[in-house]
């Protein structure tokens, strides 16, 4: 398994909070920042560049249950979050990633503030990352129609 030093991981997180991106990635001494709300970045990645999360570290601002389980099917090796929600906690134990956040909330909420994330209600209650990941593809494939 891959390790990631403090300050390499300090370095990354700094640069999530600092460069007002949505997620860092850092791999091979490598950092890769993104822009895309959401999963989008994430989910893109898995499946065009899926070599790009192995064994990667990866600092993203909010995590819920969809990107939990996008991160673990790409191979990640360790994660940072500013905000997770339980469900996606729960995942990353489960498959055994260590995770480090700022603030733990029970579901993420949508983009309006509304209410819960879609796909956060879609995953919540997955246990299993390739029945979220078919909760993804139905959601992805449903906004594209």
């Amino acid at each position: 398994m891959i390790t990631y030093n403090t300050e390499d991981k300090h370095r990354t997180t700094e640069i999530l909070k600092d460069s007002g991106c949505s997620c860092v990635i850092l791999k091979a001494g490598k950092t890769n920042l993104f822009w895309e709300r959401g999963i989008k970045d994430l989910y893109a990645l898995l499946k065009s560049e899926p070599g790009m999360l192995e064994g990667a570290f990866v600092a993203d601002k909010v995590v819920g249950t969809a990107a939990a389980a996008i991160m673990i099917k790409g191979g990640i090796a360790e994660v940072y979050t500013g905000i997770i929600s339980t469900p996606a906690l729960n995942l990353f134990r489960k498959y055994g990633i260590p995770v480090s956040f700022d603030n733990e909330v029970p579901h993420i909420i949508n983009r309006d503030k509304t209410g819960w994330c879609p796909l956060e209600i879609r995953c919540h209650t997955k246990t299993d990352i390739e029945e979220c990941l078919l909760e993804i593809e139905g959601f992805v494939n449903g906004i594209s129609r």
